[in-house]
């Protein structure tokens, strides 16, 4: 008879994934400019600093976690809808999801730079 052995994740074996930030070459640096995610460039690079959430919708700010908008997260616009860039298209770690504009502005980025492209050729 075959025996299974199954690893359990116990404290013992169980890693800790690395932080967000890690993800990025060493050429990418945090700027000093902070944006709401609905205002962010198409394909530019941010992490999660914050979420606010409007007056009215305070339930927003657990959602918007639930689904991964976390503080250090990267996150990245792919597109915007045409007509009204309403809904918006973003990709959160390694999940995609579409975002009102409303619930876009709630999350507050980081933008990555290239400090690469800030280096004069010798």
């Amino acid at each position: 008879m075959n025996s299974i052995n199954i690893d359990m994740a116990t404290p013992a074996n169980f890693t800790q994934p690395a932080p967000a930030a890690s993800q990025y070459s060493p050429s990418l640096s945090i700027s000093a400019e902070v944006k709401k995610l609905a205002d962010i460039a198409i394909g530019e690079k941010c992490v999660v600093r914050q979420l606010v959430a409007p007056s009215g919708m305070p339930e927003w700010l657990t959602q918007l976690e639930d689904i991964g908008f976390i503080a250090g997260e990267p996150v990245t616009l792919m597109a915007r809808g045409a007509f009204g860039g309403d809904p918006l298209v973003v990709r959160i770690g390694l999940s995609t999801f579409a975002l009102r504009k409303a619930e876009a502005a709630c999350v507050l980025v980081d933008v990555l730079e290239d400090s690469s492209m800030n280096k004069v050729a010798a």
